[in-house]
């Protein structure tokens, strides 16, 4: 005899939906202060109920603000059937009328308080050379990636060296989970970036870089593989012999593969990087007063935008029909979301920046140059966001401080050591410790990478043979025996 079990079991399952509207959100919560601009002008085209005031003066169309024929107006109201509608559409358009009062009043007083002279001296200081980082990654459109996964590489792309490398000790898998990518998918998309034009971008190792400019063909050949790989080193040391032995073959045929490989590109970041002059405008300046900071965002591009006045003496008249009403209702909604992703923007990028200062006080306060260690996560525990949108936050933002024009992402810096106090110590703290003792050094006799273990370590600083030769390294110093004069 059969017999049928009924279960109810809870199964949790983790999912992004994200709304259109949300993903506007966020994209524009991750668009410097230009791009920007030109993302808002997009929106003001899509959307006729909005205008730049400087666009259209509103006595550019004096005759909408004449009286109404008493019997077009009734006309008109018999086109809707509820008058109800005609008056809640009214009041939206009003609501939406005092919130961009409001915005335009709240960018007034921040022009105001930053003065003419100021602006103007500011403008002199916006520089920085352009990379064509945003054309590698537009192969990336055809594939239609989700937000989340698209920002997964961009963080990858964004994380490498100029060489196209990712740091050593980059834990992939760590930052697909932040942004709520598995594993299995991390590697592939891991393996989509490495095949982009140019090939090997964000390769965590020379084998990888290389491997990933292969063709087919050559991955099938195990002695190939092996000379990019395990025998990289009798390579670039033309053991030849050596590997010949290995394989069992002849030096010749070494040499033969060595040419192939020799067409591979070793450095292929450094294509992706500089070749445009162009300029930035920073996203925030940071101002001391009285001993405190003071966060102003640089965000006078948008303000000025206004209801049309064609569509205001349209709803105040009632001159609409049902369809035109319900596309009015649409279109303003459609403003009033926009004017709050702005003003989230504005919010968001204001705490981050507080936050950073608050954790970099050595930097800004005391002039020192010095940062500490700083992570996403601390910056996000602090203003109760999470990680990910702190890092769009941060990504491709600019700061004007009293020190210089800094990115926002400069302020992040990773663990190198530690002290004798169990204190983290700074990548950017043990690179300019490094650069002191070898300015300083005996360039007859120079330091050695342990020497410089053994000096750092007097000063309190515990940092590692290997990570002191990596960072020596990303700092283009020879090794001691090179630097001997």
């Amino acid at each position: 005899m059969n017999t049928m079990n009924q279960h109810i079991s809870l199964k949790q399952k983790q999912e992004l939906a994200l709304k259109p509207k949300m993903l506007q959100s966020l994209k524009m919560l991750s668009l410097p202060i230009l791009e920007l601009e030109s993302y808002i002008r997009q929106e003001l085209q899509n959307n006729p109920l909005l205008e730049l005031r400087e666009e259209k003066d509103d006595d550019e169309h004096p005759e909408d603000d004449l009286p109404q024929d008493e019997a077009e107006s009734s006309t008109a109201l018999d086109d809707v059937d509820s008058p109800d509608e005609l008056s809640a559409a009214s009041k939206e358009a009003q609501q939406l009328t005092d919130i961009l009062d409001q915005w335009n009043e709240y960018h007034s007083s921040y022009e105001a308080y930053l003065g003419e002279n100021e602006t103007e001296g500011r403008e002199s200081m916006i520089r920085y050379e352009s990379n064509s980082k945003d054309i590698y990654l537009e192969q990336l459109y055809p594939l239609n990636l989700p937000e989340n996964e698209m920002d997964f590489v961009m963080e990858l792309v964004d994380s490498c060296d100029v060489y196209g490398f990712l740091p050593q000790g980059y834990d992939l898998y760590y930052v697909a989970q932040r942004f709520l990518i598995s594993p299995r998918r991390a590697d592939e998309l891991h393996e989509i970036i490495l095949q982009l034009t140019p090939k090997g971008i964000t390769a965590r190792n020379i084998t990888e870089c290389l491997v990933a400019q292969l063709s087919e063909k050559q991955k099938e050949n195990p002695i190939i593989m092996g000379m990019v790989g395990e025998h990289f080193e009798n390579l670039i040391h033309r053991r030849y012999s050596k590997i010949a032995s290995y394989y069992n073959v002849s030096e010749d045929t070494i040499i033969f593969y060595r040419d192939q490989i020799s067409k591979l590109d070793p450095k292929p970041g450094l294509r992706i990087l500089n070749i445009n002059a162009s300029y930035v405008y920073p996203d925030v300046t940071l101002k001391l007063i009285d001993g405190d900071y003071v966060v102003i965002i640089n965000d006078s591009i948008t303000p000025n935008i206004v209801i049309s006045s064609h569509y205001r003496n349209m709803i105040r008249r009632g001159y609409l029909d049902r369809e035109t009403l319900s596309f009015v209702r649409e279109r303003i909604n459609s403003a009033k979301f926009l004017i709050k992703s702005i003003y989230m923007r504005t919010r968001t990028l204001e705490q981050v920046t507080l936050s950073i200062i608050k954790h970099q006080k050595d930097f800004f306060y005391n002039g020192s140059g010095v940062l500490q260690p700083l992570t996403y996560s601390s910056i996000a525990q602090d203003v109760g966001k999470n990680e990910s949108t702190i890092s769009r936050v941060v990504k491709h933002k600019y700061a004007e401080t009293p020190y210089g024009i800094f990115a926002l992402k400069d302020f992040f810096s990773s663990t190198a050591g530690r002290d004798d106090h169990y204190e983290s110590i700074s990548r950017q703290q043990a690179k300019t410790c490094i650069i002191r003792l070898i300015e300083s050094e005996d360039k007859k006799k120079p330091h050695s990478d342990q020497e410089l273990v053994d000096l750092l370590k007097a000063e309190g600083m515990n940092i590692s043979r290997r990570i002191i030769a990596k960072y020596r390294e990303e700092l283009g110093i020879l090794n001691s025996r090179l630097r001997r004069t």
